[in-house]
């Protein structure tokens, strides 16, 4: 009976060659036996074994000859999960109850979770249990302010313990991390060589992009590789003493690398979540002392000081309930930081900074020796007041250059920056001064434009606040590798002309 029952959901399997992203998917045919006897419709969630290697996948039923009768194709993602080969046979049976759906569900009713509701919420989403709409459902749920305290601490636990923990041998292993929100903003590139050279473990594992044009990890990978597992980031830090890798390698908070996927198409980043991103990391990387940045102004993510105030209480409260010292440094966020927008470009002013070129951003500059100095005040090694004089010595001496080329070699060798092939000059319509940037409008054109997934495209901000502009002067440019990218994000400025303010007077005194 039993061999019956399992010829009876067995399938050789065929890849297929279709991105379907991170999401596994498999394609029957609609009169498949194996669909027939188990009763599997469009988008039911299949679980696929091929020997002891298993993953939850969404079915598409084909009407045609795309797939035989006898076989089962798999999209990329799932191809690679199983490590299938050609030849292969797999099962396909129904998935267990996804009993922690329910605690979504209360969720989505005005209940709290609890610390098991979340526990098993995360851990099935870790485990790749949860649907794309699932997913969804429980970010919406989460979204705005629906997490209290106690659930934000609960769901940044819950989010430590679904992945792997790092340990070093140090007392101190410091941190930093920016809210976000503002473009160009990649000090991260800066801070570790510094503070590495310093003499402090710093391990950095750092997001790609969720709603911006280029995450830190976007930008490091344009300059050397940032898929490293924990074992080889290990190695890294055990010889420069930091790394700056893509936390998804390394399993840090697996969980939440999924959901930040899902976020990035609602372009969702709600302040709990967003607090249980960044500090279940930090714990999960083995970090003790963590800085984080939280520019304030009227187009970032934190708009106000009210609010700030607020976020930065709520970081500080759950870094001490999980073993974190947090300091929270408020910067400015009325404008974008540095040139460029987009992984290569702000690739391409972090090299100026270290190599301290005469022509490099000297907002970065001073962004990343504020930030850098803040770590080091915060680890207790520098007293307060001395960390920027010591992050400054570091760099202009030459020595963060020369760990940060250390640091690239170590995780595999640094690389050129590509450069984009089509560019177009905006240009001021008339003479004046700038008085505004709206950074949300100015990222989600370089968005249109391809980045962050072109790395070289993006925005090339040849102005600042209070620059003074003629007529027909360039204000900044677009770069995009296809001139189809490039029309997108054009059409798109041609009815945002408010985008950079140019006024006739001077703006008025901070």
């Amino acid at each position: 009976m039993t061999d019956l029952r399992q010829s009876r959901s067995t399938l050789r399997v065929r890849r297929m060659g279709v991105d379907t992203s991170h999401e596994p998917v498999v394609y029957m045919h609609r009169d498949c036996a194996v669909c027939r006897s188990e009763g599997f419709e469009s988008r039911s969630r299949v679980e696929v074994r091929i020997g002891r290697r298993k993953v939850l996948a969404s079915l598409h039923v084909v009407h045609g000859d795309l797939v035989e009768v006898d076989e089962a194709g798999l999209s990329e993602a799932a191809w690679n999960l199983l490590r299938a080969r050609p030849g292969d046979v797999a099962s396909f049976t129904h998935p267990e109850p996804l009993v922690s759906l329910a605690h979504v569900r209360a969720k989505i009713y005005g209940h709290r979770l609890d610390a098991a509701g979340l526990k098993a919420v995360v851990g099935d989403i870790a485990q790749g249990r949860y649907s794309p709409a699932q997913m969804a459902a429980f970010v919406a749920a989460c979204g705005g302010d629906r997490l209290d305290l106690d659930e934000i601490v609960m769901l940044t636990q819950a989010m430590v313990e679904a992945g792997e923990r790092l340990s070093w041998n140090a007392d101190i292993v410091v941190d930093k991390h920016s809210v976000g929100g503002v473009p160009g903003n990649r000090t991260t590139l800066i801070v570790v060589p510094i503070v590495a050279e310093f003499g402090l473990l710093m391990p950095k594992t750092s997001s790609r992009a969720i709603t911006s044009p280029a995450g830190t990890a976007d930008t490091m990978g344009v300059l050397a590789p940032v898929d490293l597992s924990p074992e080889e980031m290990r190695r890294v830090v055990e010889a420069q003493n930091g790394c700056i890798v893509w936390g998804g390698a390394v399993r840090l908070s697996p969980a939440d690398d999924v959901l930040i996927r899902v976020e990035r198409e609602l372009d969702i980043d709600s302040e709990g979540q967003m607090v249980a991103s960044v500090l279940s990391k930090k714990a999960a990387a083995g970090s003790t002392h963590v800085v984080v940045d939280m520019p304030i102004g009227p187009t970032a993510k934190v708009r106000t000081s009210e609010n700030a105030e607020r976020l930065a209480t709520i970081f500080r409260k759950v870094g001490k309930a999980i073993g974190l010292k947090v300091n929270v440094v408020m910067t400015d966020g009325t404008q974008p930081v540095g040139r460029g927008i987009g992984p290569a470009l702000e690739a391409r002013d972090v090299l100026s900074v270290l190599q301290c070129r005469k022509n490099a951003p000297q907002d970065l500059r001073e962004r990343g020796l504020l930030l850098a100095g803040a770590v080091l005040e915060n680890s207790g090694r520098v007293p307060a007041g001395q960390g920027r004089a010591a992050a400054e010595k570091i760099l202009d001496s030459g020595a963060a250059w020369k760990r940060f080329q250390a640091i690239c070699e170590a995780q595999g060798g640094m690389r050129r920056i590509p450069v984009s092939r089509n560019r177009y000059d905006i240009c001021a319509r008339r003479p004046g001064v700038i008085t505004s940037i709206d950074m949300r409008r100015l990222a989600l054109m370089a968005k249109l434009a391809g980045a962050p997934e072109d790395p070289c495209a993006g925005i090339d901000l040849l102005v600042r606040i209070g620059s003074r502009v003629e007529r027909d002067q360039p204000m900044f440019t677009v770069h995009a590798e296809s001139v189809g990218e490039l029309e997108y994000a054009l059409e798109y400025l041609s009815g945002q002309e408010d985008i950079i303010v140019v006024a006739d007077t001077e703006p008025p005194a901070a």
